[in-house]
């Protein structure tokens, strides 16, 4: 399933830029009009959700089928692995489908390529329906629209360790609030266990810049601009982590999986998560969920992270009456909060997240997760932006080790990645 702790901030963005003229832009670019009869045949494709949710799957489409009488929804399911490059060949080739599952990152280069529908203009009498930071989050810098409905959201608290932080001399109780605190509770933990156990176990995203309040890109969304002061004074704390082995040594080459697997055998005391962890802590280590800590994300701008799946209609459709009808179906309040109920995300829909479900506890650490999720998901945004592409992550990500290892300062490494990205925005 698509949702695992960081796997919606990490979708992959289409492999191949896709050329405007393959894609017939300009005046051979679908209408935006999706007034008329909601009848026809419809292709919907989601993004590995097949295998575990076909039952909910189906009986939606039985729904919508029997709500608008004379339409038909095909359902194709993509794995994980090539869903990119699926959806770029399908854009390039003509054959994409009416419905599509997308993230930010996936839909940013089809609304360039005026592939996406523009919702503010073909299903602006939604918009009322979705949080505002969720329906912001398929808005493309330098294009007017938003470009998909917004599906299901998730975020996270920090977990960390309760028995490494007592270890360590400081206070289980009173975890981290602050970058600062947490930059300085990572400096004692390694000098009290003369190197041996790291707080954290990744390096800096583009995310972690945006909670620290770094300002990712110029407003006009035509340049980067993680290479300020913040950020070279987040990257500098981060190296003084590095140094002191308060970063774990394979942070350089981590995945959110490897990282995962840090935390769960207790070699680093801090790591973001969500409510799907802590199954997986009473199940793999009950030792680690026997001392689990559960805190807040660190953010300076006082707000969290989140992560966003959306729901995009093809703007060449033939249907645009039921495929717009059918997209919006999908995440609307009632089949939000049903499948939010199967699996631990959360609904974008405007007052789901007032459902007693997310904020009624019941002593469980679960619930207590869901309700804290809940609560900042409705303040949240999505730091990593949408023209953040995977080779940008790539390249930031080779900058951020040289700084570590000492090959360049933070400030040189951040302007270098800066150079680099914005070269790869003007090729896209």
């Amino acid at each position: 399933m698509r949702i695992p702790r960081r796997a919606l901030a990490a979708a992959a963005v289409l492999a191949t830029v896709l050329p405007l003229s393959a894609c017939g832009t300009g005046s051979d670019a679908g209408s935006s009009d999706a007034s008329g009869k909601v009848e026809g045949k419809i292709t919907f494709q989601t993004w590995n959700l097949q295998a575990n949710f076909k039952d909910y799957f189906n009986g939606l489409i039985a729904q919508f089928e029997k709500t608008y009488p004379g339409t038909e929804v095909k359902w194709v399911d993509r794995p994980a692995e090539g869903y990119a490059d699926k959806i770029s060949a399908d854009a390039a080739g003509g054959t994409l489908p009416d419905v599509v599952n997308v993230s930010p990152d996936l839909v940013a280069p089809l609304a360039k390529a005026g592939l996406a529908l523009d919702l503010d203009k073909a299903a602006a009498k939604y918009k009322k329906e979705y949080l505002p930071g969720a329906w912001a989050s398929h808005q493309i810098p330098g294009l007017d629209g938003t470009y998909a409905f917004p599906w299901y959201l998730n975020t996270g608290p920090l977990f960390y360790n309760k028995r490494l932080f007592t270890q360590a001399g400081l206070d289980a109780a009173k975890p981290p609030k602050t970058y600062d605190e947490v930059f300085a509770s990572g400096l004692k933990m390694a000098d009290k266990s003369k190197g041996k156990i790291a707080t954290l176990a990744n390096v800096p995203t583009i995310e972690d810049f945006g909670r620290y309040g770094v300002e990712l890109m110029n407003k006009e969304g035509t340049g980067f601009a993680f290479n300020d002061a913040k950020g070279v004074e987040l990257l500098t704390h981060y190296k003084e982590l590095y140094d002191a082995k308060a970063l774990d040594p394979q942070a350089l080459t981590a995945t959110p999986e490897s990282s995962g697997k840090k935390f769960l055998t207790e070699a680093v005391a801090m790591n973001p998560g969500s409510a799907l962890d802590l199954g997986n802590f009473k199940k793999q280590a009950p030792s680690l969920y026997k001392n689990i800590g559960i805190t807040d994300q660190i953010s300076s701008t006082g707000k969290a992270n989140m992560y966003v799946m959306g729901v995009m209609v093809n703007s060449k459709s033939q249907q645009k009456p039921a495929a717009v009808a059918f997209a919006h179906f999908v995440t609307d309040a009632t089949r939000q909060m049903e499948f939010a109920k199967k699996v631990a995300i959360f609904p974008s829909t405007e007052g789901s997240l007032d459902d007693p479900y997310f904020t009624k506890g019941d002593g469980t650490d679960e619930t207590r997760v869901r309700i804290a999720a809940a609560k900042s998901l409705k303040t949240a945004v999505n730091y990593t932006p949408v023209l953040f592409s995977e080779q940008m992550k790539t390249e930031l990500r080779n900058e951020v080790a040289k700084a570590l290892q000492g090959k360049e300062s933070p400030k040189e490494a951040l302007d270098n990645a800066v150079k680099a990205c914005d070269r790869l925005l003007q090729q896209s």
